[in-house]
């Protein structure tokens, strides 16, 4: 069974596969050699590049995570932390 992030994360899944072809994403594999804070599913939508960091219910990001945000925001990018898909959609629809 999947954890509830996982749940979380293919809920957001199947809805940005409903906003092609004017979206593109991925899910970097964290492997333990990567950089810390790399937000869970990134892309580009509408010319925009955005990052989303998704979280179960309830959950916090840590400090790493809130740094790797704060750039992302500061270099013109949409930067999301979503415990659910109405979170992404939100910030999708501001683009």
């Amino acid at each position: 069974m999947s954890t509830p992030e996982g749940k979380v994360k293919l809920s957001i899944k199947n809805y940005l596969k409903t906003l092609e072809p004017d979206l593109w994403s991925f899910m970097p594999v964290s492997c333990g050699y990567g950089v810390s804070g790399i937000p869970d599913i990134v892309g580009c939508y509408k010319g925009r590049f955005f990052a989303i960091e998704v979280k179960r219910e309830g959950g916090k990001i840590r400090p790493w995570q809130t740094r790797t945000r704060e750039i992302i925001k500061l270099a013109g990018g949409i930067a999301i932390i979503a415990d659910n898909v109405a979170d992404v959609m939100a910030a999708l629809n501001a683009v």
